[in-house]
């Protein structure tokens, strides 16, 4: 026993005599002797206690070394395994007698050299203990990630007596963070890398044209119609169609050039050219590979994209800046006409912004209630009657004024404000027709509808459920004016609308009728009740023949097709008179009244008296 042991055992006997009761002997020596012996017992008692304790954790310390999920090893001092559990077999392959006497480190199951374990085992020695992950080849070839933890047991002297090594197989939460990591910088359909890894590509792209004196490329790219495609063949053939366009990039692109999909049908491409000249003929090459038809069972579909590009260093910006650049770019190809490549320039960027900056104020301006609706007044030319008004959006801007159409009507165009304003103007418009009703006044109000608004899948919906709450409203005193010189992009979806309000008991014409390309196809597809010449034909109709003559073919053309017809911008008695005479029935114009807010025109109903040329009479 060593002699810790023995003075510990010692101090522990003698404390416990001095807990019992005093003996009395008859000599002092005899006293002493006795003393000793029953010292010595305790000190026996105390080391069978100890020893049945040991016996108890040898026997835990062995169920644990059996049992435990986690492989065990145990290394004598010149570092050679002398036992392992069931479990390091199980997780490694390698039997237990195979690995007796040999280094932790010559085993590839474990994944450590034999450098690196001394090393390990001596930060271990000063530090408690080491820790890391080890990547291991098992006994059948297989890779797996280990977790593993080693310990050292020192002597008496200090030196490492025994070496522990405790490992578990994480091969599973390996396999979960990358697929995490996957999830975070891949798109789930594609496989292409997402917004996230992009940036970082092009972080580490920008750092190297810099030190290699490169170009960049980047390109925003968003397929021009691909809303159609999902609209008649679902969204899963829209998935499938993506997956096209992803293979016919792929085929132009090089292996340092990178491909990325950040959203619904858009994409990013990042070119590394050595020569500025290479950049068009690359940009060719993609426009050309989204040109090829996309062949998806039976159906062969053709997608066009419309593509903004930036190029670095020239514009020397962060990656996001970049990003945002390419994509203004894009944007403006959109309204340029789609299917084409736009490189960014600073005087496109101001354009931008200045358009964003304007989306944002109109927002604001329909929050804080700044628009106003005014109404034109519209007569019979028969009787010289006010038969309807024209309700026309103004903006009272707090320090501009107030502001026409005109002014700001062109930055609403596509966007989800352009619908929230027509349905403000719609419900205000609603509201003033029921007020005039409730006064026994029966106005057939005309409200401008752009095409955008008018192919809402719900437009229809909305519409009847703006007349629900607007009970004194007869429908057939709400007329629609479908903007001609607007694009209809869809002509089957505009005339299942227009029927749709028709039903409800609204009008519906057409308005600036003879501006647009497809005047004639718009009056044969959508079932409309009146047409609207525009202000431009009737301003000459005087002194221009043509002008004349087309402002008669109108006319015609409106009682071929059963539709009532209104002369737009009439501004002297000779133009009402001879618009009368021709057969236009209707007429509105500054030569009848401005647009006027409505205690105005209230005002101007009560004094309102045609001249008798309005009338078709002589004056």
């Amino acid at each position: 026993m060593n002699p810790l042991r023995a003075a510990t055992l010692r101090s522990l006997a003698e404390h416990r005599m001095a807990a019992r009761p005093p003996r009395k002997l008859a000599n002092d020596e005899a006293m002493a002797l006795l003393h000793e012996l029953d010292v010595h017992q305790i000190e026996l008692e105390l080391q069978n206690e100890a020893l049945v304790a040991a016996e108890g954790e040898l026997q835990l310390a062995a169920a644990v070394f059996k049992h435990t999920a986690d492989g065990l090893f145990f290394c004598d001092s010149r570092g050679l395994i002398v036992d392992v559990n069931p479990a390091f077999s199980r997780i490694t392959g390698l039997a237990r007698e195979a690995v007796l006497g040999k280094a932790p480190g010559s085993l590839s199951a474990l994944g450590i050299h034999k450098g690196e374990f001394a090393q390990h085992l001596e930060h271990a020695r000063w530090h408690g203990h080491w820790q890391g992950e080890v990547q291991g080849i098992k006994a059948d070839g297989q890779v797996h990630t280990l977790r593993l933890s080693l310990a050292v047991v020192h002597d008496l002297t200090g030196q490492i007596q025994h070496g522990v090594g405790a490992f578990s197989d994480i091969s599973h939460l390996s396999a979960h963070a990358a697929e995490l990591d996957r999830m975070a910088h891949f798109d789930d359909l594609t496989g292409l890398p997402n917004r996230r890894r992009f940036v970082d590509r092009l972080n580490q792209a920008m750092a190297r044209a810099r030190r290699q004196g490169h170009l960049l490329a980047v390109c925003y790219l968003d397929l021009d119609g691909f809303k159609d495609i999902n609209d008649r063949f679902g969204h899963a053939m829209g998935d499938l169609a993506l997956l096209g366009v992803t293979r016919h990039l792929c085929t132009v692109l090089r292996a340092e050039d990178t491909l990325a999909r950040i959203g619904g049908d858009e994409f990013v491409l990042l070119l590394d050219l050595a020569d500025p000249d290479d950049c068009d003929a690359a940009l060719a090459r993609v426009m050309a590979s989204l040109a090829r038809p996309i062949k998806l069972g039976k159906h062969s579909l053709s997608v066009a994209a419309s593509m903004g590009v930036t190029l670095f260093p020239g514009d020397d910006a962060d990656a996001d800046t970049l990003m945002r650049h390419a994509d203004q770019a894009m944007y403006s190809a959109k309204e340029q006409g789609k299917n084409r490549v736009l490189h960014f320039d600073v005087q496109l960027a101001r354009r931008a912004q200045m358009h964003r900056e304007q989306q944002a104020r109109l927002r604001l301006a329909l929050v804080q209630g700044e628009f106003r609706v005014h109404f034109q007044p519209k007569i019979d030319l028969g009787d010289g009657r006010v038969v309807g008004v024209e309700a026309l959006v103004r903006w009272q801007h707090p320090e501009q004024g107030l502001l026409p159409p005109l002014s700001f009507l062109a930055n609403l165009q596509h966007t989800e404000l352009d619908h929230l304003l027509g349905e403000w103007v719609l419900t205000q418009t609603l509201g003033q027709i029921e007020r005039w009703c409730s006064q026994g006044l029966d106005l057939v109000a005309s409200v401008n509808i752009s095409p955008d608004h008018l192919l809402q899948p719900e437009f229809a919906d909305r519409l009847a459920a703006l007349l629900a709450a607007h009970p004194g409203v007869r429908p057939a005193l709400l007329e629609l004016e479908i903007l001609e010189s607007a694009t209809v992009t869809d002509l089957n979806q505009a005339a299942a609308t227009v029927s749709r309000c028709r039903e409800l008991g609204v009008k519906v014409s057409l308005d600036d009728f003879g501006t647009g390309h497809s005047s004639l196809a718009l009056l044969r597809y959508l079932p409309v009740d009146g047409l609207k010449i525009d202000q431009t034909f009737v301003r000459d109709l005087s002194t221009d023949r043509n002008d004349h003559a087309l402002v008669n073919a109108v006319i015609s053309l409106g009682a071929a097709f059963g539709c009532e017809v209104t002369a737009e911008g009439v501004e002297t008695l000779d133009d009402a008179a001879e618009l009368h005479c021709l057969g236009c029935r209707y007429a509105q114009g500054f030569g009848i009244a401005r647009p006027m807010p409505v205690d105005r025109l209230d005002d101007w109903l009560d004094v309102w008296r045609a001249h008798p040329a309005w009338q078709g009479q002589p004056g």
